[in-house]
């Protein structure tokens, strides 16, 4: 127990510890936990005939208007985890005034890649067919995910996806940016449902390192820089290829934190990452 508390302190410690590298602009607009919001749970957001009814959690804050929304979408390795892992990041955008959508997808290895970007597009076009109902500007939507749901949300961003499909800015904390660093993954070779040396073009092409372009939105990178499950090195070859397109992006680096505690102690990564939001869907 008492291990157990020290490694919390000191990871909370190290959650200080950050550095930003292309912030740019003002500081958040207005104050977290602002607004008050209602929260739909268990919402099908999947049309009849598609091969799983998926839900989502609706959480819409108590002001009038048009208001930009924000796509959430958990990690777990493709093949697990739960939406309500996302809880206090959507507790926060909608204390702030976003619409937030926080959806289950499809798991591998039952369903292979693309099933789970499928699942994301089809919430993304659920939230702007549903816009006027839901008070949302369905030209201010982002997508923001966590690991595997990092993976996912980039994708959203991809330069060649047609304007339905694409997000107006993204939030991508611990990415699996490009799955050829890892050829002998188990949970990549379960998404895949092939390997690396068969399937050269598929993997390039399911990495979003790859997929970045002058068509790409606003970028918000985060990742712990003790991250030995997904290397930092992923985030940086993200920057990189951002950069080399002209996409406006920020890299969040924080210190001494590996995967998991990166996502549980976020160090202000998150607060940084809807400042972000602020500024690029005002």
């Amino acid at each position: 127990m008492k291990i157990k508390i020290l490694l919390s302190a000191l990871a909370l410690l190290l959650a200080g510890c950050a550095t930003r590298i292309g912030a740019t602009g003002a500081p958040a607009k207005m104050p977290e936990t602002d607004v008050a919001y209602t929260v739909q749970k268990d919402m099908t957001y999947t049309p009849a005939g598609w091969p799983v009814a998926l839900q989502a959690d609706l959480w819409r804050p108590a002001v009038g208007g048009a208001k930009p929304a924000v796509l959430l979408v958990h990690g777990g390795g493709w093949t697990g985890g739960k939406r309500q892992h996302m809880d206090s990041i959507a507790k926060r955008l909608a204390g702030r005034g976003y619409v937030v959508m926080n959806i289950s997808y499809r798991f591998a290895p039952q369903y292979r890649y693309p099933a789970q970007i499928e699942d994301a597009r089809e919430a993304l076009h659920w939230l702007r067919a549903n816009h006027e109902a839901l008070q949302v500007d369905p030209q201010r939507i982002a997508a923001w995910g966590y690991s595997a749901g990092a993976h996912l949300a980039a994708l959203l961003g991809a330069a060649d996806a047609v304007p339905a499909d694409r997000v107006q800015a993204v939030v991508a904390g611990g990415i699996p940016a490009d799955f050829r660093y890892y050829p002998k993954s188990p949970l990549i070779g379960k998404l895949m449902g092939t390997t690396l040396a068969d399937d050269s073009a598929g993997w390039t092409a399911a990495s979003p390192v790859t997929r970045v372009g002058r068509g790409s939105p606003p970028f918000f990178l985060y990742h712990g820089s003790w991250d030995t499950t997904v290397g930092d090195k992923n985030a940086h070859a993200m920057k990189v290829a951002l950069d080399a397109a002209g996409v406006a992006n920020e890299l969040y680096i924080l210190h001494g934190l590996g995967h998991i505690p990166a996502f549980f102690f976020d160090g202000g990564a998150v607060k940084a990452g809807i400042a972000f939001l602020d500024q690029r869907m005002p």
